[in-house]
């Protein structure tokens, strides 16, 4: 088996986000129901290609994200920041 595709391994990340944000106390309500949002959009759009909105305009939200988790859940950040890397990397 070789090395996953970079949509595979950005796919693969979105699961570890929807893991990180279903534990209790991961973060706040609304950064919960915002990154939620960003990451299902971003699913969809992976899913539905052609017609759907691009993945690539929820970055600067992602970033923004990553920033704000810096300090009190520096984990969630990476992984956001990966998230960011693969949509570049998958070309999206």
């Amino acid at each position: 088996m070789g090395e996953p595709t970079s949509e595979e391994s950005l796919r693969q990340l979105l699961a570890r986000v929807h893991e990180r944000l279903n534990q209790p106390g991961s973060v706040d309500a609304e950064s919960r129901k915002i990154l939620g949002a960003l990451v299902r959009d971003i699913d969809r759009a992976l899913g539905e290609g052609e017609g759907a909105p691009p993945a690539r305009n929820h970055v600067p939200r992602l970033e923004s994200m990553a920033v704000r988790f810096q300090t009190d859940h520096p984990g969630l950040a990476e992984l956001l920041r990966q998230v960011v890397d693969a949509l570049g990397k998958a070309g999206i």
